[in-house]
């Protein structure tokens, strides 16, 4: 039997911060009107958090708009979720961490109105952005398979996709807010990342005139299954064959790489300084793997 999760990347122009929610409901509405299928819609980076100001200004006014996680903000995204009956990533919000801390923090929202999970941001954009960095990686259990979070600049570190990868995640959810030239090195990224830990990548993007759009959805293998032509706002869509994962690493990305096959038992540990760490043979092997059988 093979899964699939249809899903829809809407890749459109930041709301301002402080818009009602009802607007964004429509937006997620329309978005489904157009992929009635899709049990997964996701938004880009820092959505709900669009802003003229300079600089000085911009940063004030996240700090403002920040709320805990049990703030009336995702109190209302998490009912959009319910109401329209799907798996919400509404991109990332400006989170009030416990100690005073601001965080930019990626959502996944379930079909009953449940957060899923919930990811703080490890990479901000330095010196650039204003936000603290998390200290965790997230998944989130969907379902019929598990989903890593990333977002935008966290792509540049191969180790987030490889530890995603490693904790079970079939999926990568990179939400972006790309408003500068190196978007054309991200696609890079986002299909090398897909190839070198064997999973689905879906890196959304704003639309412009913010951002750059480019938008992609990116097999296990690199394959581009979806893409945006440009910035101009609009939705991708794909039906994301689930087993695809298991399959490319039973047999072999192209038919021969299997990197998640490396090692033999009693091999010695590799040491890596530059983390103090090592990889060692003894749990290389990713943590979950689907139950799902490959044909």
């Amino acid at each position: 039997m093979t899964s699939t999760l249809p899903l829809v990347a809407a890749q459109a122009a930041p709301r301002q911060i402080g818009e009602p929610l009802p607007a964004f409901s429509a937006e997620v509405a329309g978005a489904l009107r157009a992929s009635p299928t899709a049990r997964l819609v996701v938004f880009p980076e820092l959505h709900l958090f669009g802003d003229g100001s300079p600089d000085r200004q911009r940063t004030e006014a996240l700090q403002a708009a920040a709320e805990p996680l049990d703030g009336p903000r995702v109190e209302g995204l998490r009912a959009i979720a319910r109401d329209h009956g799907i798996w919400l990533v509404p991109g990332s919000v400006c989170e009030r961490g416990p100690g005073g801390e601001l965080f930019n923090t990626e959502l996944v929202l379930s079909p009953a109105g449940d957060i899923a999970g919930a990811y703080r941001k490890i990479f901000p954009w330095r010196p650039h952005e204003p936000y603290d960095p998390g200290a965790e990686f997230a998944t989130a259990d969907l379902e019929d398979t598990r989903v890593g979070l990333n977002i935008c600049y966290d792509a540049w570190y191969p180790e987030t996709t490889r530890q995603l990868a490693w904790m079970g995640a079939e999926v990568i959810l990179n939400v972006v807010k790309t408003t500068t030239a190196d978007r054309a090195q991200e696609l890079v990224l986002a299909r090398a990342n897909a190839i070198v830990n064997q999973v689905f990548v879906v890196s959304v993007n704003c639309a412009g005139p913010v951002g750059r759009g480019h938008s992609i959805i990116v097999g296990p293998e690199g394959e581009v299954i979806a893409e945006a032509a440009g910035a101009d706002p609009g939705l991708i869509t794909a039906e994301l064959d689930l087993s695809a994962v298991a399959r490319v690493r039973e047999h072999g990305t192209a038919g021969v790489n299997r990197m998640w096959s490396q090692f033999r038992p009693g091999e010695a540990p590799i040491h890596l300084p530059v983390y103090s760490g090592r990889i060692d043979p003894a749990t290389w092997t990713p943590q979950h793997r689907s139950p799902r059988s490959t044909p």
